[in-house]
């Protein structure tokens, strides 16, 4: 979230608890919750589902100990009633770590291509850099207005 606003990305530590941002991307107002992936809050995930258009899923690239793990939650957390239709987005971040896991990889074991649910995509990024987080960014807005909004 700190590199898509435009704030310094010297020291970024993992979410506790969760920030709430509103950001203007391509003549959309996004509300932008991001919430810490640490198992003790997980818990609480479900009180932010309320009227989400879209799930943005960091994957931490470099971790690939835990993908199995990810891969878990992504699917309890896709079964979710409130999160129907929801549209998707992972981001396979840490890309710019020698070793990372590759887009390819990550979306195997994560058996992206099994979610029939949920329109989806993954992008390859660096919160470091930047690369590609405003292509994903980009997708999620279209993918989210072409099902949301309707022309009259």
């Amino acid at each position: 979230m700190k590199k898509f606003m435009g704030q310094s990305t010297d020291q970024i530590e993992p979410t506790l608890g969760f920030n709430i941002k509103t950001v203007e991307f391509k003549g959309f107002a996004l509300n932008l919750w991001d919430v810490g992936g640490q198992r003790s809050l997980r818990s609480y995930w479900r009180n932010y589902f309320e009227q989400t258009d879209a799930l943005i899923w960091v994957v931490d690239s470099g971790d690939k100990e835990r993908l199995a793990q990810c891969s878990e939650e992504l699917k309890k957390l896709l079964s979710e009633e409130r999160l129907v239709g929801a549209s998707l987005l992972v981001l396979a971040n840490k890309q710019d770590l020698p070793g990372a896991a590759t887009v390819q990889t990550i979306a195997k074991l994560l058996d992206l291509d099994a979610i029939q649910s949920h329109h989806w995509k993954i992008f390859s990024v660096s919160a470091m850099t930047g690369e590609n987080l405003l292509d994903a960014m980009t997708w999620l807005c279209e993918d989210v207005a072409s099902r949301v909004f309707t022309l009259e």
